[in-house]
């Protein structure tokens, strides 16, 4: 296939997406600027409030279409992630927090790929940096209510090791809980949704800058490019999910090593 055949009608060329497509104010600017994620954030917490109380507001020993997707959401956090990760003595009071975590991540997740909003809010670093500063005042409480701040701290280190090294074993733990564990859980759920997203846009205009804006080659192989969005949107969809499950298990899991005897 001969170059005029696949170049572009217009001589602008195709521009691809950058990281500008994250910020979107849409009242005021800089710093303090409403964003377009932050009223995505907003309608997802009323929205999740809203189907929350509607699927618990007449509970019934046989349960409607609501109740039952309340519940499916509810036992899959308390018993997949809470019980089985905290332990059966103490998971109950996680579990609002671990299915606020779940069910706000999720849809905020999803908004990349529902129309008309198709922006994954947990792309903008600050959203899944507040709920782990969340994450992280709980897990420490929780620990030091539990064992007094000397005996958590201590915990850090496991028993057994030679004298010698236990200094530095503990200022490796201390850095891993106090540093290295937020910001890991905090850019796991943030890249993921971040790169995802640039990935879907870049496949989606660049199929439409080849349909309408290229020669007879690059409309054909414009198809393709579409299809392959398709797919990439399927996909997104499964990692949305998965990275709503990895969060709420990395949350659990730091609050049951908190509050283990061997911390």
């Amino acid at each position: 296939m001969s170059l005029p055949l696949l170049a572009a009608a217009d001589e602008g060329g195709f521009t691809s997406p950058s990281t500008d497509i994250f910020w979107q104010p849409l009242i005021g600017s800089g710093a303090f600027a409403i964003t377009r994620p932050a009223i995505v954030f907003a309608l997802t917490a009323v929205l999740v409030i809203v189907l929350l109380l509607a699927g618990t507001k007449r509970l019934a020993i046989v349960p409607g279409k609501r109740q039952m997707a309340v519940e499916a959401v509810y036992g899959f956090v308390r018993n997949t992630l809470a019980r089985d990760i905290i332990g059966s003595k103490d998971f109950r009071r996680f579990i609002p927090l671990l299915v606020t975590f779940f069910t706000v991540i999720l849809v905020n997740n999803l908004w990349g790929v529902i129309p008309p909003i198709q922006y994954p809010t947990m792309s903008r670093i600050a959203f899944p940096l507040a709920l782990t500063i969340m994450l992280y005042l709980t897990y420490h409480f929780v620990g030091i209510k539990r064992k007094g701040i000397g005996r958590y701290l201590s915990g850090l280190v496991p028993p057994g090791l030679p004298k010698p090294i236990v200094p530095l074993v503990w200022v490796l733990e201390f850095a891993s809980v106090v540093l290295i564990q937020p910001v890991t859980i905090t850019l796991r759920l943030f890249g993921n949704m971040f790169a995802g997203h640039l990935i879907l846009v870049l496949f989606i205009t660049g199929g439409e800058y080849m349909l309408f804006h290229g020669g007879f080659g690059l409309k054909l192989l414009s198809v393709p490019t579409f299809g392959m969005a398709f797919v990439l949107t399927l996909f997104e969809l499964f990692v949305e999910f998965l990275q709503a499950y990895v969060y709420t298990m990395l949350a659990a899991t730091f609050i049951a090593s908190a509050l283990a005897d061997e911390h």
